[in-house]
C-alpha cells in the first residue's frame, strides 16, 4: 500500500514538472535558447572572419601600430646601418621623434655621427610611419665607483688611474 501511494505520488510529481516547467533535455534547451538568440550558424551576418583581419583590428583597436612598427625597427637595425655598424650599435628608445643609439665606443659613436644624415633618410625611407625627425649616438657608459669592494664613504681618493 505505501508503495502504491509512493508510485502515484511520483507520476503526479512527474506529470506535473513536465506540465507546468516543461522538462526538457540539457540539448533541447540549448536549442531553444539559440533560436531565441537568433543565432544560427550558417545564417546572414556569421560570415567568416580570417585571423588577420581580426588581427588588424586588434592592433587598431589598441593602438599598437607604432609600438610595433618601432619594434620592426629595433629587430632591422641591421637592415639601416648594415652588418659591422649594427653589431658595434643598437637603439635603445624613439622618444618624439628623437632615437636614441647606444654604441659600443665612442669611436663608433663618432663614426655614426658622421654618418647621421644617411642614416636618418634610410630610417625615413624604410620607416616612414615612426616619423624619426633627429638620431642621438651615445657611447658606452663609464663604470660607477660608488659601489663595491673599493669604495670608501665620503669624498674617497681622488688619485684613482695614479
Amino acid at each position: 500500500m505505501a508503495k502504491l501511494n509512493f508510485e502515484l505520488a511520483d507520476r503526479f510529481f512527474s506529470s506535473y514538472i513536465k506540465g507546468s516547467v516543461g522538462y526538457k533535455s540539457r540539448d533541447a534547451k540549448r536549442r531553444e535558447k539559440n533560436t531565441v538568440r537568433g543565432s544560427q550558424p550558417f545564417d546572414k551576418g556569421r560570415d567568416v572572419v580570417t585571423a588577420a583581419k581580426s588581427l588588424d583590428e586588434l592592433v587598431d583597436q589598441f593602438r599598437w601600430n607604432t609600438r610595433l612598427d618601432q619594434a620592426a625597427l629595433f629587430a632591422n637595425w641591421e637592415g639601416v646601418v648594415g652588418i659591422d655598424s649594427a653589431a658595434a650599435s643598437g637603439p635603445e628608445e624613439l622618444i618624439n621623434g628623437i632615437l636614441t643609439v647606444r654604441c659600443r665606443s665612442t669611436a663608433w659613436a663618432t663614426q655614426l655621427r658622421l654618418l647621421q644624415p644617411k642614416i636618418l633618410d634610410k630610417l625615413i625611407e624604410l620607416h616612414p610611419k615612426l616619423q624619426v625627425t633627429d638620431i642621438r649616438f651615445i657611447g658606452p657608459t663609464a663604470p660607477s665607483w660608488k659601489k663595491g669592494p673599493r669604495s670608501v664613504p665620503g669624498r674617497g681618493p681622488r688619485d684613482t688611474y695614479g
